[in-house]
Order: structure tokens, then sequence, then C-alpha cells
């Protein structure tokens, strides 16, 4: 795709533009406000997690090898991110996006991310902080910019292991 001259001022509107569609993305998430969540993507958009596994794994949980973590649609999408994150804490931040515009409807962009997930005691951690990038492609609908692709990539996932209970501290 080449890119599309745009006025200046019409290139930092839709970089902002974007920027706050992050920002509702992580706020959305994490407050469970699973409508407003999914209204964030395009209808046929694709979510690729699949390095999740293997972070999963790490911290001792049984994660099948027939797990598919690549979902296609915003139905999709919302069903296994509320599935998976509905009954936990979880705090996600977007850092230092690199926002490229490549017209007037298509853009992409990677944003650094921190996030904390927080288990319930039944877990085999208590939960962790994990670090990486997500790399995204959003396009103009309708007259709002929506997420079309996501993928993450994680850098490094720490642990929380669970409290010590009965000992002195």
């Amino acid at each position: 795709m080449s890119v599309v001259e745009l006025a200046p001022v019409e290139r930092l509107q839709a970089a902002e533009s974007i920027a706050a569609l992050k920002a509702r993305y992580f706020r959305f998430m994490d407050t469970k406000q699973w409508d407003e969540w999914q209204e964030l993507f395009a209808p046929d958009a694709v979510m690729d997690v699949r390095g999740e596994a293997k972070a999963m794994r790490s911290l001792g949980f049984t994660v099948p090898d027939t797990l598919t973590l690549l979902w296609r649609g915003s139905d999709a999408i919302r069903s296994a991110v509320a599935n998976a994150l509905g009954n936990l804490t979880s705090v996600h931040h977007g850092h230092m996006p690199e926002i490229e515009i490549l017209s007037a409807v298509a853009a992409r962009g990677i944003w650094a991310m921190e996030d904390l997930i927080l288990y319930g005691k039944d877990a085999p951690v208590a939960g962790f902080r994990g670090y990486g990038h997500y790399h995204e492609t959003y396009t103009k609908l309708q007259g709002r910019w929506r997420i079309q692709t996501v993928r993450l990539e994680r850098l490094d996932i720490r642990p929380i292991p669970h409290p010590l209970t009965g000992v002195a501290h």
C-alpha cells in the first residue's frame, strides 16, 4: 500500500484518534466493558495471541497443544478475551506508540506494553507481570478508526508467587 499524501493536521488527527482508540481498548478490557470493547474492532478483525500458550505454560498452567489462540471476527475476539480475563484482575498499559498513517482509512502501529494479571488462589501462581509489544493495523469505518489486526509478542513474563501463609514476616 502506498502512502497517500494527507495534510499534516489530518495525519496528526488520525494518529491522535488511534491513540485514543488504544487507550479505550485497555480501559474497557480492564474494566470488563465487553460491549464497548468489541466496538473498537472492525467486524472482520483478527487477533493473534498464539505466543500466550508458551507464556501460560511457563507459569505452570496446563495448555493443550490443540488450543488455537488466533481468532477471526469481533464476536470471536470478544468471546475469547472475555472468557480469559472476565474473572480475574487485569491492568494493561500501552506506551510509546509508533503510529504510521498509510492513507485516510488505513494505519499501522506498534505499542510497547506492560500488563499485570492477578489470578485466584487456585491458580499455579498468584499472577504475573508481562512485557512486550502489540503490532496492529487499523481501518477507518464509517468515520471511526477501528482495530483490524492485533498480534501480541511478549518479551518477558515475571510470575508473582502465592504469598506464604502462616509464616511470620
